[in-house]
């Protein structure tokens, strides 16, 4: 359906997880206070084309069931948030470095032919810019990230 990858992933980034196209994945949760139910699944479609490092991460954590029988930990009318592990690690600690692993910042511009990585939009001075993946739109999905402090 698609001949060839449109763009180059920065080189930094190739040792990564990536999803070049898209994926459906489904991610199964625990529903926490909730006598009528147990267990809930999102299923999600992934776009690898806007976002190849983020969507190729998560579908890598999906595979390996990182997130299968997590509690939901807030949910109401704006979000629903699940991704914390139980105990001391934070996200996800790759069990062949033992490093818990971190990805950029990764924003797809609409008009721009790749992704920004590692900086917002509004330290690159570009307040007005339309996001191809809007954070607002009604199912959008995102992850959590480190904030740099300066």
């Amino acid at each position: 359906m698609v001949d060839g990858f449109p763009y180059e992933v920065p080189e930094e980034y190739n040792n990564m997880p990536l999803l070049k196209g898209r994926a459906t994945v489904d991610m199964t949760v625990k529903i926490k206070d909730n006598p009528n139910v147990e267990d809930c699944v999102f299923r999600i479609v992934l776009d690898g084309y806007n976002a190849p490092v983020t969507s190729g991460n998560f579908v890598d954590l999906v595979e390996r069931k990182f997130y299968d029988g997590m509690e939901i930990q807030r949910a109401d009318g704006f979000v629903v948030q699940t991704g914390d592990p139980e105990g001391p690690a934070e996200g996800f600690i790759d069990p062949s470095t033992g490093k818990s692993r971190t990805i950029p910042l990764e924003i797809m511009v609409d008009g721009d032919k790749a992704p920004i990585y590692g900086e917002t939009l509004e330290e690159l001075g570009l307040y007005k810019a339309q996001t191809k993946l809007p954070f607002n739109a009604f199912g959008t999905m995102a992850m959590a990230r480190e904030v740099r402090l300066t």
